[in-house]
């Protein structure tokens, strides 16, 4: 009788199920099945929740083979009771038959396995109430190591790591930290749900930090204190990933073992950057003393990697780490190092990774201050699902997306708007501060203001983008509460937004700040009632702008002639005459209420609706005007997509007659 999962590692937890595996000779006698029964019994009798298995060796072997999850639950099994010799057996088999030659294959296995278990779990480790066991950083992927460990390298424990020289003692004692304090999360967790609970809900939060001794202080609350002590235990379990890849792959170069993180190695760069070094793939510094000697380093060190595609070696990451204090005023006045931060935040490609390895390494915080202290920030509310810091990164993320025209489809008019916008810097600095000012007595809005007006300055922006800066962090929320609280079918709606907005340009900036704040609020949180509602206002908000001294009438005329005059452009190629039959036809509602791209579909599907019958033409507008996110236009229909295509296509379907 072996044990295996959690019972074989030894690590069972209070509502643990109890895995045996009863091993067999290949001829067993039926005296053998039956003391099998006998034992099964007992322990479901007992009231325990007992799984189980009964197999040969030579089943054992035939799926290890054919099952990664089996051959890794093989790695932790433990004799308890019976037959030694033939134990010894299966591990020698076992060794030899399965382990033997298999190491890379095992690695990348488990590593895939852990890549899709974070995507499951939201790829962040800084989620408001994280999956303790299978999240990002959580014992799932502590666990995850010492199989790797224990498969590699055939150890029973991961302080025989530091005689390998796989792992330094600082390596190993912060694992058993990080173990520890884990093992004791999930226990409590178990016993204040009285059930085998693994997500660690606001409902428990404050339970946990009290019985862990996170008393309240007046720098903070004990329960932000106990999450924040959370997100930095996972962070080291993701530090300690790294360290194990890195050594794996200098020891596996010829051939190679590629257990990179794709995420994070976007490209080859085999010529080192001046002042840096390559090892292998990796980026990392010249001398234990680089980052004393040239304290600028702490950040060219993630920009270089950045303009290159490079990951950065654990071991420089962890001299950075050591190196922190070198992050001081002095360096922070540094306009040379404050431009290479501004490079790094506005880089065309990918500033988020980046910002994340920035955040990751504490050098964000000690350079933004600010900044610093939303790291690990809380936001208790049901409708945040990441960190104050993620939230903002990933907003940055998304703002690059939208800039490289990838989110076209769900962020249509802040892809145009971003296009049109000659403050990009402004922009992208506004998006990193928009909620700097959280956890603070105050309102974030206005106290995040008066940091952006200190800040900007000093990361080289000048008095114009530093006015523009400072009014979108305090009005970053103007545009969300118009748009979804107000009623923007109300010209005085729109006069009072445009008031206060003032200019074409912020309200560009305004657009595409709303759309980045929200979609980086949480997965499945931006939708097109949201996008319809806010381009609706966007667009009122701009004509109104572009036009301001004019008469409403006038307005409403120009308005929609520029309606027509974008939808010829659009169809340039196409017989005028039918066009501008087709254009004087509509109606000012039709020309006001639809995007021109919807337009123009519109108009090639009567223009082509002699080839097919007046049905299909009706059915193909109707899944035109589905599609177009106009949902208030749809839903003023009364009786669905039909009738709101009977508003626009009634008079045009007349050229087809």
């Amino acid at each position: 009788m072996t044990a295996t999962g959690g019972y074989g590692r030894g690590e069972l937890f209070p509502f643990s199920d109890i895995d045996l595996m009863f091993l067999l000779p290949e001829r067993s006698p039926p005296l053998a099945l039956e003391i099998v029964e006998f034992v099964l019994y007992m322990l479901w009798d007992s009231g325990l929740k007992v799984g189980h298995a009964t197999r040969t060796i030579d089943e054992c072997i035939a799926m290890a083979r054919s099952d990664m999850t089996t051959r890794t639950s093989f790695i932790e099994t433990r004799w308890l009771w019976g037959n030694r010799e033939l134990y010894d057996d299966f591990e020698h088999r076992f060794d030899a038959d399965i382990v033997a030659g298999t190491g890379r294959q095992f690695v990348e296995s488990k590593l895939a396995e852990r890549d899709s278990r974070h995507e499951r779990m939201g790829d962040s480790r800084y989620v408001l109430e994280p999956h303790i066991k299978d999240g990002k950083g959580g014992l799932r992927d502590l666990q995850t190591l010492f199989w790797i460990a224990k498969y590699l390298f055939r150890v029973k424990d991961m302080g025989e790591l530091e005689q390998r020289e796989v792992f330094s003692g600082a390596d190993v004692r912060q694992f058993h930290k990080a173990q520890n304090f884990l093992w004791s999360v999930r226990c409590h967790l178990h016993y204040l749900a009285g059930r085998p609970e693994e997500r660690l809900t606001f409902a428990f939060q404050q339970a946990m930090a009290e019985r862990l001794g996170y008393a309240d202080r007046a720098s903070g609350r004990g329960v932000e204190r106990f999450m924040k002590h959370y997100f930095r235990v996972t962070k080291t379990v993701g530090d300690l990933t790294r360290v194990l890849c890195a050594v794996l792959e200098d020891g596996q170069r010829k051939p190679r073992l590629k257990i990179r993180f794709p995420s994070l190695t976007r490209g080859l760069f085999r010529r080192a950057p001046a002042g840096f070094q390559l090892d292998g793939d990796r980026l990392t510094v010249e001398g234990a003393d680089a980052f004393g000697k040239e304290p600028i380093k702490l950040l060219r060190l993630f920009r270089e990697a950045q303009r290159h595609g490079l990951d950065i070696h654990p071991q420089a990451l962890r001299m950075v780490q050591q190196d922190l204090r070198l992050i001081d005023q002095r360096l922070r006045a540094d306009p040379a190092a404050n431009q290479v931060f501004m490079e790094i935040l506005t880089d065309e490609t990918d500033p988020e990774t980046t910002l994340k390895r920035l955040n990751d390494a504490g050098v964000f915080g000690r350079f933004i201050p600010d900044f610093g202290r939303v790291v690990a920030q809380m936001q208790y509310d049901m409708y945040h699902v990441y960190t104050v810091d993620e939230h903002t990164i990933r907003a940055i993320g998304i703002l690059s997306r939208i800039e490289r025209g990838e989110l076209i489809e769900q962020h249509p008019a802040a892809t145009k708007a971003m296009a049109e916008i000659r403050g990009r810097r402004a922009l992208y600095l506004a998006v990193l501060l928009h909620d700097i000012a959280k956890g603070r007595s105050g309102d974030h809005s206005v106290l995040g203001e008066g940091v952006a007006l200190a800040l900007a300055p000093r990361l080289g922006l000048d008095e114009w983008e530093t006015e523009v800066v400072a009014w979108l962090v305090r009005h970053h929320l103007l545009m969300s509460r118009m748009a979804f609280k107000r009623d923007i079918d109300d010209a005085l709606t729109v006069t009072g937004f445009t008031t206060q907005v003032q200019s074409p340009e912020r309200l560009r900036m305004l657009l595409v700040l709303t759309n980045v704040d929200i979609a980086a609020v949480g997965p499945n949180i931006w939708n097109a009632w949201k996008e319809s509602l806010l381009s609706e206002l966007y667009y009122r908000a701009l004509e109104e702008l572009e036009l301001a001294g004019s008469q409403p009438a006038q307005r409403r005329s120009l308005r929609v002639e520029k309606a027509k005059a974008r939808l010829r452009a659009e169809l340039h190629d196409w017989d005028q005459t039918r066009l501008e039959t087709y254009v004087g036809r509509g109606y000012s509602d039709y020309w006001l209420g639809f995007e021109t791209e919807e337009q123009v579909r519109h108009f090639q599907l009567i223009a082509g609706g002699g080839r097919r019958r007046p049905a299909d033409v009706d059915r193909d507008a109707a899944s035109s005007v589905a599609r177009c996110h106009r949902v208030d236009r749809v839903r003023a229909g009364s009786s669905g997509p039909v009738r709101a295509v009977d508003r626009i296509d009634g008079p045009e379907r007349r050229l087809d007659r």
